[in-house]
């Protein structure tokens, strides 16, 4: 994102928001998982506030499909559409248990060949690889991944794709960054992007993951 890009739609102020939806963006602030700002852009609509907010607590924190496998996904989906907003944001449920590394990012558009990935990691992100890049798929596409997922876990991962694919395609365009609004949480923030001033350093960096142009994911395996 240009440092210099004028935001696209405002952040809705806290004093102008009721009870339940103050408490909603203090969790924000608390635990990320979406992080203040996208939140307070939703907030222009409640309805809107509130569908992204409970989707995301049912079928991205929570639901039937381990959250390490769901995090991978979000993150494929943040390289491939490259949303600076989400791609520098990490989940802490999955940081704490420990199922997402960080080293496994760098190589989430080469998966394939990657070694960083085990086999039910490697569908997950191809489920996710069909869907942002609109792959045909085959009988073998689906004897993969129903050798690794159930229908149910299918349904919910195919489900949290295509959410956070829509809502990172659209919030790559409003040049919102982090640390604008209730600032002073590092709430999962990925390294280097703790508070304003590292985000800043590390935008700035010259091998910044997002100054790299994305080809296409099949060009890239």
């Amino acid at each position: 994102m240009n440092p210099m890009a004028k935001q696209r739609i405002s952040y809705v102020p806290l004093e102008q928001m009721d009870a339940e939806m103050r408490k909603e963006m203090e969790r924000c602030q608390r635990e990320g998982t979406p992080r203040p700002e996208s939140t307070a852009v939703r907030a222009h609509v409640p309805a809107c506030f509130w569908f992204f907010a409970n989707s995301w607590r049912d079928i991205f924190r929570n639901g039937v499909l381990e959250h390490g496998i769901k995090e991978l996904c979000r993150l494929y989906v943040s390289r491939s559409v490259q949303c600076e907003y989400c791609g520098n944001q990490r989940s802490v449920k999955a940081a704490k248990a420990g199922t997402v590394i960080e080293d496994q990012v760098f190589d989430l558009l080469n998966f394939e060949k990657s070694t960083r990935y085990n086999d039910r990691q490697k569908a997950a992100l191809a489920y996710a690889e069909a869907i942002v890049w609109h792959l045909d798929t085959d009988d073998a596409f689906w004897d993969r991944m129903h050798k690794h997922y159930s229908e149910p876990e299918l349904v919910e991962l195919g489900c949290m794709i295509g959410l956070t694919l829509g809502q990172q395609s659209w919030l790559r365009m409003l040049n919102i960054d982090h640390h604008e609004v209730m600032a002073g949480t590092k709430a999962s923030m990925a390294p280097g992007f703790e508070d304003a001033q590292a985000l800043a350093a590390s935008k700035s960096a010259t091998d910044y993951w997002a100054k790299s142009k994305v080809g296409g994911a099949k060009t890239a395996q």
